[in-house]
């Protein structure tokens, strides 16, 4: 499947933990079979837990045929594209996977996307029908796409229903201005209708290695959002590769906390597929509210929790957190973006628990690396070693044919299982993403001798400082050293001198407090002279992604602006602690 080329990859099978094997099968099958797998393992084991509401795997595996049942009869076949627009909740796993059995091809929404981008997004995916929620923020956007024709059919699920008994009939009455007018033509059905036409007797047919499960969107490595193909072989190969990694799961009593959107790639994955995969029960969250994920940590005593680095870190950061009992947490593996040391120190001596950086994206389904969670050494600063059956080399930032030694930075490159059959419609970018069959990520890092890798930075994210490469991971890194600092981000702003230089914005822990001069003397024996900041600007809040990572895209529009005369928000003004 891929072509050869010069390597120097180290011999993965004669440095791995001992726990787990490289070398092991990866079973090519359609995704869907995680969950028949379960059904039949696990038929009253609770497969999901949402606000009090719990499905067991029999009721689980019954709503996802007759849903496929339904898709078919509205036309769903081999290859038909059909976008999922939800918040975590039951509907996003039944519909999740009744698309994939009825044949078609999972295409994620972010819900909180507006509705010139989801039109945009299923123009260019070719999705025509939609699932969605009958919440009028969501069903709006929706709806005003379908009006436009961009959609020909809409799916609309009704909140009330997928609530325990007492609760919906509360919504129904207390939330009621938050429930949308649905129409009742022949472009929408109802969720209810969807399941009305029997059970699929026969899933589609698939070949894993060419059919594809599912479209997500990603900027890629460079450029504009497009859709990575990724084929049931790919999904289903790691999810594998993922849960192997955790040799003392407990398969069929996991409990998952999913509070990730199960729309982003990392949460898909590690979150549903994986729960599925093991018998887990999901305990869903439809989105991240520190109160909220407090309590049901302590109240549904979860076993693992898949998070990105600012959820850990407000944890870290809540006022009450003695209140509360986290001890139920054995494993956590955080994605998305870096993360900070003293945030995974603080976590682990608050929980008990084991907090491992992972890396990957999109392209690769997502996960690529992750430190060793049990018996084997979890290096800090590393995103650990690379998932069974991956492989992982740097290429020369000026050539990427050409491997470089162990210990020099270059781009990190990918081959496995996993690895994307290319971007929807884009044949030349897809081309320019690969090299000797070889994913080329846009991230910089290095490899030590035992194997493990280590993030320098996006390539793009790289501050030219006089001719000088200055890492913003890096000065993160050391301002998070600080005791004070709760979440940092640094971006490049223009410097006539240098070119450019780094500029911090930082977000205190609540009660502490710093000024510039302090930060400045602080990191003087930690960065050399040319990583100090020039600038720092000290916020009540950092601008996030709808996932929940900082964004630092935000910040950068922000100093655009600034620079253009436009100015920050006013919220976002400059202010000392």
């Amino acid at each position: 499947m891929y072509a050869s080329a010069p390597s120097t990859e180290l011999d993965w099978r004669s440095i791995y933990p001992p726990e787990v094997s490289w070398s092991r099968p990866l079973d090519a099958k359609p995704v869907y079979a995680f969950l028949d797998e379960a059904v039949q393992r696990w038929p009253e084991r609770p497969s999901m837990d949402f606000l009090g509401r719990r499905y067991s795997y029999a009721e689980l595996g019954d709503l996802v045929d007759r849903a496929a049942q339904g898709l078919r009869e509205l036309g769903v076949k081999e290859g038909t594209r059909v976008g999922l627009c939800l918040p975590n909740c039951p509907y996003h796993v039944v519909m999740y996977f009744a698309v994939l059995k009825a044949g078609g091809i999972v295409v994620n929404f972010n819900p909180l996307y507006t509705a010139r981008e989801i039109a945009s997004q299923s123009r260019d995916s070719q999705t025509g029908i939609m699932v969605t929620l009958d919440l009028d923020a969501i069903y709006s956007k929706v709806r005003e796409v379908l009006d436009e024709g961009v959609l020909h059919h809409l799916v609309v699920c009704s909140m009330r229903d997928c609530l325990p008994r007492m609760k919906g009939a509360l919504f129904g009455v207390l939330k009621r201005s938050q429930l949308a007018s649905i129409a009742g033509d022949e472009r929408h059905v109802t969720f209810a209708s969807l399941i009305s036409h029997g059970r699929m007797q026969t899933p589609a047919p698939v070949v894993p290695q060419r059919d594809l499960a599912v479209l997500q969107y990603t900027g890629g490595t460079t450029g504009s959002p497009k859709g990575a193909m990724l084929t049931h072989e790919n999904v289903a190969a790691n999810t594998q590769q993922v849960s192997s990694w955790m040799p003392d799961l407990e398969f069929g009593q996991e409990r998952i906390l999913a509070v990730l959107p199960f729309f982003h790639v990392f949460a898909m994955t590690v979150v549903m597929n994986m729960g599925i995969a093991i018998g887990a029960q999901l305990i869903l969250m439809p989105r991240f509210d520190l109160a909220d994920t407090l309590k049901a940590i302590h109240r549904k005593r979860p076993t693992l929790f898949p998070g990105v680095p600012t959820i850990y870190t407000a944890i870290n950061g809540a006022a009450n957190l003695n209140r509360f009992d986290l001890s139920s947490i054995k494993y956590c593996i955080s994605g998305g973006a870096p993360l900070p040391v003293e945030v995974k120190k603080e976590f682990e001596g608050v929980t008990g628990c084991v907090l491992v950086e992972g890396y990957g994206l999109t392209e690769a389904s997502p996960v690529v690396t992750c430190n060793p969670l049990s018996g084997s050494e979890r290096k800090e600063a590393s995103i650990g070693l690379p998932l069974p059956g991956t492989h992982i080399e740097m290429r020369s930032l000026e050539d990427p044919r050409q491997p470089v030694a162990i210990g020099e930075r270059g781009e990190v490159c990918v081959r496995g299982p996993q690895v994307m059959a290319g971007y929807w419609q884009r044949e030349e970018e897809t081309a320019n993403v690969f090299v000797d069959g070889w994913l080329r990520t846009g991230d910089v890092g290095y490899l030590d001798e035992q194997g493990y890798s280590y993030l320098v930075d996006r390539i793009k994210d790289v501050i030219l400082c006089g001719g000088y490469n200055v890492y913003p991971r890096v000065i993160e890194e050391a301002i998070y050293l600080h005791p004070a600092v709760a979440e940092v981000a640094v971006i490049a702003i223009d410097d006539h001198y240098r070119g450019q230089s780094p500029k911090a914005f930082v977000r205190l822990r609540e009660g502490a407090s710093l000024d510039e001069q302090e930060l400045s003397d602080f990191l003087s024996d930690k960065l050399s002279k040319i990583e100090l900041p020039r600038a720092f600007e000290f916020r009540s809040e950092l601008p996030k992604t709808q996932v929940g990572k900082l964004s630092k895209k935000a910040l950068q529009d922000e100093e655009v602006a600034r620079q253009s005369g436009g100015g920050p928000d006013a919220d976002a003004a400059e202010a000392s602690a």
